[in-house]
């Protein structure tokens, strides 16, 4: 299981949200310095979102984004960025900063086939983002429907008519480097992962053939030790814990290699 430090992007710095409110903000400092912190605690990625475009799908923080990745690049760290990004020639000028995969959205789950037309264009470099909700869930298995709520779109605004079960199938197969699962209500409140509707998730992904990413929720090192537990999962992205010092990055790259 990869470690996925995170940096939100806004106004040219790098903050934190709880919950994805744009109201309840924290700041913490110069993107870069934090970038090279990562870097430097062997961490090997680095998650990236730019904010106010995931909420208007307006790019604005590539050029601050394209740093992040000449900083971090070169030492061998790869940079996953996402926020608004809706197109096909957004995925393009993503990639061409240097960046090692993009994260679909909102625009994913508009139009599923722009993930698969992606993904085929550039094999495991295209992600797909899937921020769920609180409440019962809107698929079609009874595992899924207990577990995981609505799917929420630009910057987690509006909800959306699809699910994951109906995404998930149609992506089978196809050449997405990653499911990026976000528990909305977990985001930012250190209160540990939702492991349940987690594993509901990698159920339904592993018979997609489809890699999982969490995010949402680490407080601690235990937390990290429960997600190393669950069978096939890919990766974790960790925010708040990580920058508000709970914990290095040395000590989360340890936690998550006891998954094997």
């Amino acid at each position: 299981m990869d470690l996925y430090p995170a940096i939100d992007l806004r106004d040219g710095g790098a903050v934190r949200l709880t919950q994805g409110d744009f109201d309840r903000e924290a700041r913490y400092g110069d993107p870069l310095e934090l970038a090279a912190r990562f870097m430097e605690g062997g961490a090997p990625w680095i998650h990236v979102v730019d904010l106010n475009a995931a909420r208007t799908g307006v790019p604005h923080e590539r050029a601050l984004l394209a740093k992040i990745a000449a900083l971090v690049t070169p030492a061998g760290v790869r940079v996953q960025a996402g926020g608004g990004i809706r197109s096909e020639d957004d995925v393009a000028a993503v990639l061409d900063l240097g960046v090692a995969r993009v994260v679909l959205g909102t625009a994913a789950m508009a139009d599923p086939e722009l993930a698969t037309r992606c993904a085929r264009r550039w094999p495991g470099r295209v992600a797909v983002g899937l921020d769920y909700g609180t409440g019962p869930g809107t698929g079609t298995g009874p595992a899924i429907d207990t577990a995981i709520g609505p799917l929420k779109g630009q910057g987690w605004a509006v909800t959306s008519p699809v699910t994951i079960p109906a995404l998930l199938g149609r992506w089978a197969g196809e050449p997405l480097g990653a499911v990026v699962a976000t528990s909305i209500a977990r985001d930012g409140m250190l209160g540990g992962s939702d492991l349940v509707g987690l594993r509901a998730l990698l159920e339904l992904a592993a018979v997609s053939s489809l890699p999982v990413i969490a995010s949402g929720g680490v407080g601690s090192l235990n937390d990290l030790r429960d997600l190393a537990a669950l069978d096939g999962l890919a990766g974790v992205i960790v925010g708040k814990a990580l920058v508000e010092g709970r914990f290095g990055v040395e000590e989360a790259v340890a936690a998550c290699a006891a998954s094997g």
